[in-house]
């Protein structure tokens, strides 16, 4: 049986909770180069916090990086996404991942991390160096310059180990989010025994996944986009999405909606399509699986199979439709109407409407792309 928690929202699955920004500007330099760098604490919970760092390069272009910077109250760096960070001692060094390495005059690099602190202090680092160059916030010029015309690369949609070389944002922590043009992404990978799982984004309806979990009993992730709508059933007239995706061939995973409702107490998933070992919570199973509460319900555009049941902390409905398909449109709004009609729950408070991969396993290292979403709602 599937047991899920929602990452990031109300309930025992929130560890971090969102603070105040502490953000120290330091301005670098290096020879013949200047830069600038903005680090931020994102967020910050009992034991750990999340941050991210900015370099704006003033100076001539460079194809690599290397930051270094030292805590001075004990911090420690637990993981990073978008470079490399190693630490020894109180200094840490940040060296740029395979796709962030150029930057261009008065371009940036980004890249974040989380770590630990004492739960006394955490204070920002009071000055970091740049390839080696103190930060200064001066651009200085090697006598002879010898600046060459470099012209960064266009984006375009190749891509490294998965990742398109055009992604605004990539991460791998477990709780990593974005948030672009009233979409937030979150990797979500919140179920035990998991592989490692790289998210990326172009914009926040344009997104995947690569990820390589071993096949075992469980449901390891969910990465997905959404938006929080915070509306009772009654006052919405209409809540209608559309999605196209590519699912690898093999594995353990379905492409769903997932809805909560009256703050988490219910789960709605909308399953697109399904492959390999997996199935919806129900209250009964046989020799097949699940068993339907309902079966071939018309409602939304497609027809579904429809499960009750509860995971122990939530009731869960569960539409899978009857047949898989990688590209529709789905009247949500309808959806959840039927629920009430049929008394399974009444006029509920709509909070978050998620659309996303939950997986389970993967045939070895495999993609999973959202290529275009919308949710659109009134």
């Amino acid at each position: 049986m599937r047991r899920r928690t929602l990452a990031l929202s109300a309930g025992a699955a929130v560890a971090i909770a969102a603070v105040g920004a502490n953000i120290v500007t330091a301005l670098p330099a290096s020879a013949a180069s200047g830069c600038r760098v903005a680090y931020q604490v994102t967020n910050q919970w009992p034991g750990g916090f999340g941050a991210s760092v900015t370099i704006t390069n003033l100076g001539d272009p460079i194809s690599a990086w290397t930051l270094v910077w030292s805590y001075t109250a004990g911090q420690a760096v637990t993981q990073a996404w978008s470079a490399t960070v190693t630490q020894s001692g109180s200094q840490v060094t940040a060296k740029n991942a395979g796709y962030n390495g150029s930057v261009a005059t008065n371009g940036t690099a980004s890249f974040g991390f989380n770590g630990s602190w004492n739960n006394s202090s955490n204070p920002v680092p009071a000055s970091f160096t740049l390839n080696g160059t103190a930060c200064t916030g001066t651009v200085t010029n090697s006598p002879t310059p010898t600046r060459s015309a470099t012209v960064s690369p266009s984006p375009s949609s190749s891509s490294t180990n998965g990742v398109p070389s055009d992604a605004a944002w990539v991460a791998t922590g477990a709780w990593d989010q974005w948030t672009n043009n009233g979409y937030t992404i979150i990797n979500d990978v919140w179920g035990g025994g998991a592989g490692p799982q790289t998210i990326w984004a172009r914009t926040g309806t344009n997104w995947g996944v690569v990820a390589d979990h071993p096949r075992t009993s469980g449901v390891k992730s969910y990465p997905h986009t959404g938006k929080t709508l915070n509306r009772t059933l009654s006052s919405l007239s209409s809540v209608r999405s559309t999605f196209n995706v590519t699912v690898p061939a093999d594995g353990d995973y379905e492409t769903a909606y997932d809805i909560w409702a009256n703050n988490n107490a219910y789960e709605v998933m909308i399953w697109a399509n399904q492959h390999g070992a997996v199935g919806p919570i129900a209250e009964s199973y046989d020799s097949s699986g699940a068993v339907p509460s309902a079966r071939n319900v018309t409602v939304g555009g497609h027809t579904w199979n429809v499960y009750r049941g509860s995971n122990g902390a939530n009731a869960v409905f569960s539409f899978v439709r009857t047949s898989n398909t990688t590209s529709a449109t789905v009247d949500v709004l309808a959806v959840m109407n039927w629920l009430r009609t049929n008394a399974w729950w009444g006029d509920v408070t709509v909070g978050q409407v998620q659309f996303g991969f939950e997986l389970s396993g993967t045939a070895g290292r495999s993609n999973f792309t959202d290529n275009s979403f919308s949710l659109d709602y009134a």
